[in-house]
C-alpha cells in the first residue's frame, strides 16, 4: 500500500459522525412524513376518458393525499393516459353539470380539498378535448433506453388478442396515435391484418437506393394504363408518401388493391421471400420496354454454374444458371449441429457431391457410368445479395412442418471473393451442356433460382451456351474477386413458429449509417446489438435440443449491397426529383392537408343520435345528426329538417329540437330563447357518445310549441270509451312529481275537457300492472310516477264507477286491451273464405254477458254485416254437433267421409244468404281495428320444408273428412291416457341398436316441444285445461300483397294472447271450415321458416303483434302421436335421399304397424307399390342412413322418436335378413384401380363385428382371393363420395385391427361405407393429358352432386399478383 492511502480509504472520525448524522435526520423526516400521510385523508378519483370512442368505457383511478395539488394531479392523468398534460381538460362528472362548471386548471397550486374534492368519496371527472382540440399523445424521448428497444424489437402483441401469433400490431395503437410522425424521422406502414410480411419487404426496398431513384425515374402514362391497377405507379405513391408524409405510418391498401388483391388476402400470410420473387416478377412485366425493363436483373439477379465431372476422364456438363437469391441451409439433413455462420452455409452450398456406387454418373465421353464430381459454382455475384435463412423445414417422425431457431451468424461485412469460381479461369476442352443427372435439395436450379428473370424468357435450362458466352463469364470472376465486399442493410426477422408468426425489418439507413426498426406502424432505432438478438439460438447450451428452446425471433432474410464506390448510390433529394415526382409530391400534401382538414371538421363536429315522428307516416325514424359545435341551434333544426326529408312534409317553422331521452320516450328540455346558442354549448361539448338523444319535434301550423322544463315528467294519455269499449291513441301532458292527484285531474280536464268530478284516472306502471289513482291528496311521485308515464282516463256517470276496480268493466277493458295482439293469419285454398268480420267477447262458463248496447250494423262495402254473423253462428254450432258426434263415436272408426261433407255443405257462404234474426248468444260485433299500416303487410315465402309438407298434405290429411285413421292401430292411443316420456332425442333414434335404449332416463333434446302431457294436438274436451276467464278474438279479411298465392286468403286476427292454442284454433274453425282437428297451425318466423304449434293447452303468450300464421287442412295430432318424415334411401342414386311423405307414428305402436299403414299412403301418394316384407325402416341422420328397426320394435320403447322425425323407407330386393338387433348391416363398394371405377353398393349383413367375418363376406361377393382383400372406411356423409383420383392413395386401406368398432374404423352401426380391392391390381396409370381431363370431369362430378371431402387439411393459397388488377379467380381450384 502506498503512503497515504489509508488516510484516504478511512474517513476521519468527524466525517463520519457527521454523514451518521445526516442520515438520521433524513431518515427521520421520511418516518414524519409517512405518518402524517397516514392520518392525513385521501381522494379517490375516477377519470373516463371521453376522447375517444375506444376509451369511454376506461376508468383511470388515482388515490391521492387530499392536501396534492391540482396541477400535480394533472401530471398523474397525463402519465397515467400517456397524454401531453395542458392538451386535455377535466371536468367534474358527478353532482354538478360539466356545462355549468368550467374545467379544472391544470397550472392551478390549490389542493384537492379546496378544490370541493371529497375526501372518502368517488370523486368522477371526465377527461374531454381542450379547445375542441384532441389531447396530444405523449412521445417516448428517451430512445436509448434498452426497455423501449426491446419494446419495439421484437413483435408487439395485437390489441384484445388471446395468443395469437400470426399478426402484431402496437400496444397502444388508435387511429390518432399514426397521425404524428415518429422521431426517427421514417414513417411506418399500417399492418392491414397479416401484410406484415409485405411491410417488411416494402421498408426494405424504400431503403434501398438504387431501387428507390429507378422507381421514381419511371414516368406513369395515365392514358396507356389505369393507376388503381399500376403496380409500379402505386409504389410510386407508396414511396412518395413515405418520404414526405408527417404521419406515424401510412396504409398499403392502395399497393395491394394493385396486385388484384381483395379483403381476404390481407388475412393470408405469406413468405416474405416468396413474395420478393412473385412482386419482381410483375414488375418486369409492367416495366417492358421501359428503361427499367432490367432493373431488376441489374440490382439482385447473379449467375452460377451447375456442373458433373466425371473422375475418371475430365469430361463435364455444366449448365448456366441465374439467381434472385441464395437459399442457406440452417441445419443439413440428417444432422443434429446446425451451421455456425453464414460463411459456413455458403460453404457448404459450393461443396461438391461425390457421385459413386449405385449414384453413378453415366459418362457422354467414356460411354459408361463413371465417378463423378457434381456441384455449383458462383459465376457472378449481383449488386445486392439476397441471402435466405431456410428455418422452415419438415420434420418426418412428426409429419409437421417445423422451425429451426439455431444460432446463425452473419458478419456486418460479408466478403464473397472466397466463393467465387476459381477453376472456370481454365476452359476445359471438354466441356459442354448437359443434363446433369442427379440433383439433390442443396443445389440451386432453374425452377428454384428464379430463371424465369432471365433476359431469354425462353431458354430452356438444358440447351448448351456457346463457347463465347462461356468464356466471356469465365472472365469476370477474376475482375471481381477484389471487389467482391459486401455491407448489410437489412435483416427480415420472422418471430413464431412454422404455423405462423410476425415479420419486421431491421434496415440500415445509408444516409446516418443508423439502424432501425421497422416493426408495421412503429419505427425506432435499434443498435448493433440488437441485430445480434436476431441470430437466434438461446443463451445456455442445451445440447441436442437447442433448437426446441431456442428464440422464436431470428433472422430470415439478409440483403448486402456491393461495398463499390462508383455504384453506391444515394437517395435523390427534393429538388433533383424528377418533374412528374415533384407533381405527385405536390398532390399527395394537398390530400393529406385536405385529410387533416376533414379530421379536424370531424374532431369538432357533434354526432348524436336523432329522432322525429314522421307527420304523414306517423312511424318514428332515427337518424343521426353531424352538426359542428360552432353551428347554432337555428342551423342545426335546418339541418336536422333536411336528414329527415321533412321538405314536402311540413313547413321548416313548425320543427324545433327538443332534448330526448329514447329508452324512457321522455322529452327532458327546450331550448327555449337559444336559437343562437352554438351546439357545442347545448350538448355539453364533442364527445364520442351523448347520455341522451335529439327529438325533432313538430306542430301544425295552428298550434303552438309547449314549453318543457327539467324537472317535468311526461305522462301519455289514453282515453277510455267504456259504451264504445275503445281505448283512444294517446296524447301527450307535462306534470311535475310534486303534484297531487286532484291537481293532476284538473291538468287533464282542461287539456280534453272531462268533468274532473267524474273521472278515474289509472296508471300502467309496468306491462299489466293497472292502477286506480283514487286518492286526491297523494302526490305523483307517492303513486309510481317517473320521467315517462302511461295513464288511462274514463269520465262517464255509468255504475261501473260504484264497482271494486278489479271487478269493473273498465278493468275488463284495460286488462283486455294490454293482452290483446295482431295476429296475420293465412287460409288455405280449400277455406270457405274471410270475407266477414267475426269477434267474440266471451265469459267462461258459457255466459253472454249484458252488453250495454246491442249489436249495430256495421256499413261498409259488404253491406250489412249481422246476417253474416248469424250464418257464422250457425255453421259453428253444426261444426261443434259434428265435433260431439265424432267424440261419442269414440274408437269405432266408422264416420263415413259422405256424413260429414254433407254437413259441411250445408255451411253456405256469408255473401249468399242473410238471416233477419240478429240474435247473437255469446258473439259481439265490434268496430273495425284500424291497422297503421295494411299496405306494408308483406307475405312470405314458405320454406323447402313446407314446401315437403303441401306436398304430403294428401297422404296423412286425407282423412281430414274420415277419421280413417284407426285406434286399434295406434293402439288404444285414444282410450286411455298415455304419460309421454319426458325429453325425447329427435337425432337418435337408437344410439345403438345394440344397446339398452330404454334402460335409464332418456336424454332431453327439445323440452319446448316434448314437454310431457302437452305435446297433444288434439284434446277430447275442446277446451283448455287453464281457461283463461275472457275469450277476446276479432276476424277480419285482409288484402296482402301480390305473392301470397292465388287462392289463398289472409286474416287480420285480434286475439286475446291469454288464450290457448285449442281456443284459438276453434275460433277459426269457420274461417277455415274444418273441424279444429282437421288442421294445422304453422307459425312463420322471419327467416320465413314454419314450425307447426302443437301444444293445444299453451296459450299465445309466446306470439307477438304482427306475427304471422299459416293454417294447414290436415288431421292433427292426438295425445302420444307424432308426425314423422319419411324419405326413399336410393344408395345406388346420384340423389340417395328422396322425400315421400308424412307419416303419423304413436308411443306404443310396433314398427310392423306403422309399415301396415304406411303401404296405402305410398301407393295412393306416392305410386309405390311394396309389400310389408320387402321394405325397410331405417334411423336418418341428416344424409346418412344408420340403425335398421325391426318389426317388433316399439315406438318409445327401444325405438326414441321427437316430434318432427325423420326416418329412411327402403326398398329390398329380397326379403329382410335383419332379424336379430346383434346383426350389422354394412353397405360395400368395390373399387377397381385398374379401370379406376367404382361398382355399385352391395349390402352385407354380418352376425358379428369381426373383421375376418367382413373379409369372408367380401371375398364372398365378389370373387377376390381372401388373402387379397383390402377393406377402407368411406370418409364424410353417404354416400361417401370422392374422386377417383383419391380413392387409391387417400383411403387408410387395410387397418390392422381384427374388431371394426375400435378404432380407426369405429363401425358400430348399420349404414357404414366400406370400400374394398384386389390389391394384386395395378393403378392404371395416366398421362397429363388424361389425368388433367379426369380431373375436369371428377370435378364436374362432384360440384353437381354437392359432395365434397371435408376431411382433406387445408392447403396453403398460393402467392399471387394479378397483374390486370382483378384476381379471376379459377373457381375449380381450392
Amino acid at each position: 500500500m502506498v503512503p497515504g492511502e489509508e488516510n484516504q480509504l478511512v474517513p476521519k472520525e468527524d466525517v463520519f459522525w457527521r454523514c451518521r448524522q445526516s442520515i438520521f435526520d433524513e431518515m427521520k423526516k421520511k418516518f414524519a412524513q409517512i405518518e402524517n400521510a397516514a392520518e392525513e385523508p385521501r381522494v379517490l378519483c375516477i377519470i373516463q376518458d371521453t376522447t375517444n370512442s375506444k376509451t369511454v368505457n376506461e376508468r383511470i383511478t388515482l388515490n391521492l393525499p387530499a392536501s396534492t395539488p391540482l396541477r400535480k394531479l394533472f401530471e398523474d392523468v397525463a402519465n397515467k393516459v400517456g397524454y401531453v398534460n395542458g392538451t386535455f381538460d377535466l371536468v367534474w362528472g358527478n353532482g354538478i353539470n360539466a356545462t355549468d362548471m368550467p374545467p379544472l386548471d391544470h397550472t392551478s397550486e390549490k389542493s384537492l380539498l379546496d378544490t370541493n374534492f371529497e375526501p372518502g368519496k368517488k370523486n368522477f371527472l371526465h377527461l374531454t378535448d381542450k379547445d375542441g382540440e384532441q389531447p396530444q399523445i405523449a412521445e417516448d424521448t428517451n430512445v436509448a433506453d434498452d426497455s423501449v428497444q426491446d419494446r419495439f424489437i421484437g413483435p408487439l402483441p395485437r390489441e384484445g388478442s388471446v395468443g395469437s401469433t400470426n399478426d402484431y400490431v402496437g400496444q397502444s395503437y388508435s387511429y390518432s396515435s399514426i397521425l404524428n410522425k415518429s422521431e426517427t424521422g421514417y414513417v411506418g406502414l399500417v399492418n392491414q391484418a397479416m401484410t406484415c410480411y409485405l411491410n417488411s419487404l416494402l421498408q426494405t426496398l424504400f431503403m434501398t437506393p438504387e431501387f428507390r431513384n429507378a422507381l421514381y425515374k419511371w414516368e406513369f402514362e395515365e392514358s396507356e394504363e389505369d393507376p388503381v391497377t399500376s403496380i409500379p405507379y402505386q409504389l410510386q405513391r407508396l414511396f412518395v408518401l413515405l418520404q414526405t408524409s408527417k404521419k406515424r405510418a401510412i396504409e398499403t391498401t392502395d399497393v395491394t388493391r394493385s396486385f388484384g388483391w381483395d379483403s381476404s388476402e390481407a388475412w393470408q400470410q405469406h413468405d416474405v421471400q416468396e413474395l420478393c420473387r412473385v412482386m419482381f416478377d410483375a414488375l418486369e412485366q409492367k416495366w417492358k420496354q421501359t428503361e427499367q425493363a432490367d432493373l431488376i436483373n441489374e440490382l439482385y439477379q447473379g449467375k452460377l454454374k451447375d456442373y458433373v465431372r466425371c473422375l475418371e476422364c475430365g469430361y463435364e456438363g455444366w449448365r448456366i444458371d441465374t439467381y434472385l437469391d441464395i437459399p442457406l441451409v440452417i441445419r443439413p439433413y440428417g444432422a443434429s449441429q446446425a451451421f455456425a455462420s453464414v460463411e459456413e452455409a455458403l460453404q457448404a452450398f459450393i461443396q461438391p457431391e461425390i457421385l459413386d456406387g449405385p449414384n453413378q454418373y453415366f459418362c457422354e465421353q467414356c460411354k459408361k457410368k463413371c465417378d463423378a464430381r457434381k456441384g455449383l459454382r458462383f459465376l457472378h455475384f449481383p449488386y445486392l445479395l439476397t441471402l435466405q435463412l431456410k428455418r422452415f423445414d419438415f420434420d418426418y417422425t412428426t409429419m409437421h412442418r417445423i422451425k429451426l431457431n439455431d444460432r446463425m451468424t452473419f458478419p456486418e461485412e460479408l466478403d464473397m471473393s472466397t466463393f467465387i469460381d476459381v477453376e472456370d479461369e481454365k476452359s476445359p476442352q471438354t466441356e459442354s451442356c448437359t443434363d446433369s443427372g442427379a440433383e439433390n435439395e442443396g443445389s440451386c436450379h432453374s425452377d428454384q433460382m428464379s430463371n424465369e428473370f432471365s433476359n431469354d424468357d425462353g431458354v430452356d435450362e438444358g440447351i448448351c451456351l456457346e463457347n463465347n458466352s462461356g468464356t466471356e463469364k469465365i472472365t469476370k470472376p477474376g475482375l471481381e474477386k477484389n471487389s467482391l465486399l459486401y455491407e448489410l442493410f437489412s435483416v427480415m426477422v420472422h418471430s413464431g413458429s412454422a404455423a405462423g408468426g410476425h415479420y419486421y425489418a431491421c434496415i440500415k439507413s445509408f444516409s446516418d449509417e443508423q439502424w432501425y426498426s421497422f416493426n408495421d406502424q412503429h419505427v425506432s432505432r435499434i443498435t448493433q446489438e440488437d441485430i445480434k438478438k436476431t441470430h437466434g439460438g438461446s443463451s445456455g447450451s442445451r445440447g441436442y435440443y437447442s433448437s426446441a428452446f431456442a428464440s422464436s425471433t431470428n433472422a430470415y432474410m439478409l440483403i448486402y449491397r456491393l461495398k463499390d464506390p462508383s455504384r453506391n448510390a444515394k437517395f435523390l433529394e427534393v429538388k433533383d426529383y424528377p418533374e412528374h415526382i415533384k407533381n405527385l409530391v405536390r398532390k399527395e400534401k394537398e390530400l393529406e392537408e385536405q385529410e387533416k382538414k376533414q379530421r379536424e371538421i370531424e374532431r369538432n363536429t357533434c354526432k348524436i343520435k336523432l329522432f322525429c315522428m314522421h307527420p304523414v307516416k306517423q312511424v318514428m325514424m332515427e337518424n343521426k345528426l353531424e352538426v359542428h359545435k360552432d353551428k347554432t341551434l337555428k342551423e342545426a333544426v335546418e339541418i336536422a329538417y333536411k336528414v329527415m326529408d321533412l321538405e314536402e312534409a311540413i313547413p321548416l317553422d313548425c320543427c324545433r329540437l327538443v332534448k330526448y331521452d329514447e329508452f324512457h320516450d321522455y322529452l327532458e328540455r327546450s331550448y327555449e330563447g337559444e336559437e343562437d346558442t352554438p351546439m357545442g354549448l347545448l350538448l355539453g361539448g364533442v364527445k364520442s357518445t351523448y347520455m341522451f338523444d335529439l327529438l325533432l319535434e313538430i306542430k301544425k301550423p295552428d298550434q303552438v310549441f309547449q314549453s318543457y322544463k327539467p324537472g317535468e315528467v311526461m305522462v301519455k294519455v289514453h282515453v277510455v270509451d267504456i259504451k264504445a269499449e275503445s281505448v283512444a291513441p294517446p296524447f301527450s301532458v307535462r306534470a311535475y312529481l310534486n303534484q297531487t292527484v286532484a291537481e293532476f285531474k284538473q291538468l287533464i280536464s282542461k287539456t280534453i275537457q272531462l268533468p274532473a268530478e267524474t273521472m278515474r284516472i289509472v296508471l300502467e306502471r309496468c306491462y299489466n300492472d293497472l292502477r286506480l289513482l283514487n286518492v286526491p291528496s297523494k302526490t305523483l311521485k307517492a303513486e309510481g310516477f317517473f320521467r315517462s308515464n302511461k295513464v288511462f282516463v274514463e269520465s262517464s256517470e255509468s255504475l261501473d264507477h260504484q264497482m271494486a276496480f278489479t271487478d269493473s268493466h273498465l278493468w275488463k277493458l284495460l286488462d283486455r286491451h294490454a293482452n290483446t295482439i295482431r295476429l296475420f293469419v293465412l287460409l288455405p285454398e280449400q277455406s270457405p273464405g274471410s270475407h266477414s268480420k267475426r269477434t267474440v267477447y266471451q265469459k267462461a262458463g258459457g255466459d253472454s254477458g249484458n252488453m250495454d248496447d246491442a249489436c249495430e250494423r256495421v256499413k261498409g262495402p259488404l253491406g250489412s254485416l249481422k246476417s253474416v254473423e248469424a250464418i257464422l253462428e250457425e255453421s259453428t254450432e253444426k261444426l261443434k254437433s259434428l265435433s260431439l258426434r265424432q267424440q261419442q263415436d269414440g274408437d269405432n272408426g266408422d264416420s263415413s267421409k259422405s256424413t260429414e261433407t254433407s254437413d259441411f255443405e250445408n255451411i253456405e257462404s256469408p255473401l249468399n244468404e242473410r238471416d233477419s234474426s240478429g240474435s247473437v248468444d255469446t258473439r259481439e260485433l265490434e268496430q273495425q281495428i284500424h291497422t297503421s299500416d295494411p299496405e306494408n303487410f308483406q307475405s312470405e315465402e314458405r320454406s323447402d320444408s313446407d314446401v315437403n309438407n303441401d306436398r304430403s298434405t294428401s297422404s296423412v290429411d286425407s282423412d281430414i273428412l274420415s277419421s280413417s285413421h284407426s285406434s286399434d292401430t295406434l293402439c288404444n292411443a285414444d282410450s286411455a291416457p298415455i304419460p309421454l316420456a319426458n325429453g325425447l332425442d329427435s337425432h337418435s333414434i337408437t344410439s345403438s341398436r345394440r344397446s339398452k335404449a330404454n334402460e335409464g332416463k332418456k336424454e332431453t333434446w327439445d323440452t319446448a316441444e316434448e314437454d310431457s302431457g302437452t305435446d297433444s294436438e288434439y284434446d277430447e274436451s275442446g277446451k283448455s285445461r287453464g281457461e283463461t276467464q275472457y275469450i277476446y278474438f276479432k276476424a277480419e279479411s285482409y288484402a296482402a300483397d301480390e305473392g301470397s298465392g292465388e287462392g289463398h286468403k289472409w286474416l287480420m286476427v285480434h286475439v286475446d294472447k291469454r288464450i290457448t292454442l285449442a281456443t284459438f284454433k276453434q275460433q277459426l274453425e269457420p274461417f277455415v271450415g274444418a273441424l279444429s282437428s282437421h288442421f294445422k297451425v304453422f307459425r312463420v318466423y322471419a327467416s320465413n321458416q314454419e314450425f307447426e304449434s302443437i301444444r293445444l293447452n299453451e296459450t299465445l303468450s309466446s306470439f307477438s303483434d304482427d306475427n304471422k300464421i299459416t293454417i294447414r287442412l290436415g288431421r292433427a295430432l292426438k295425445k302420444g302421436e307424432y308426425r314423422v318424415k319419411v324419405y326413399q334411401l336410393l344408395v345406388n342414386e346420384q340423389e340417395p335421399c328422396r322425400f315421400l311423405l308424412d307419416a303419423v307414428f304413436a308411443k306404443g305402436m310396433t314398427v310392423r304397424q306403422s309399415k301396415e299403414e304406411l303401404i296405402p299412403q305410398l301407393r295412393e301418394q306416392c305410386g309405390l307399390e311394396v309389400s310389408i316384407d320387402r321394405f325397410r325402416l331405417r334411423k336418418k341422420t341428416w344424409k346418412n342412413p344408420g340403425t335398421v328397426f325391426l318389426d317388433y320394435h316399439v315406438y318409445e320403447e327401444d325405438i326414441n322418436i321427437s316430434s318432427n322425425w325423420e326416418v329412411f323407407l327402403e326398398v329390398l330386393d329380397e326379403v329382410e335378413r335383419m332379424k336379430s338387433m346383434s346383426q350389422l348391416a354394412v353397405l360395400a363398394r368395390r373399387w377397381r384401380p385398374t379401370e379406376l371405377i367404382l361398382d355399385p353398393f352391395q349390402e352385407i349383413v354380418l352376425e358379428s363385428s369381426s373383421v375376418d367375418e367382413l373379409r369372408e363376406k367380401l371375398c364372398e361377393i365378389s370373387g377376390i382371393p381372401l388373402e387379397d382383400v383390402e377393406f377402407a372406411k368411406g370418409r364424410g356423409t353417404f354416400p361417401c363420395d370422392m374422386s377417383v383420383l383419391e380413392i387409391h392413395q387417400d383411403l387408410d386401406w387395410n387397418p390392422k385391427v381384427s374388431t371394426l368398432n375400435v378404432w380407426p374404423l369405429y363401425i358400430c352401426d348399420d349404414g357404414a361405407v366400406i370400400f374394398y380391392r384386389d390389391k394384386t391390381e395395378e393403378l392404371l396409370e395416366l398421362t397429363d393429358e388424361q389425368r388433367n381431363e379426369l380431373m375436369k370431369k371428377e370435378s364436374s362430378r362432384l360440384q353437381k352432386t354437392g359432395h365434397r371431402v371435408t376431411y382433406s387439411p387445408r392447403k396453403e393459397k398460393a402467392l399471387k399478383i394479378y397483374l390486370d388488377g382483378s384476381s379471376n379467380k379459377d373457381l375449380t381450384q381450392d
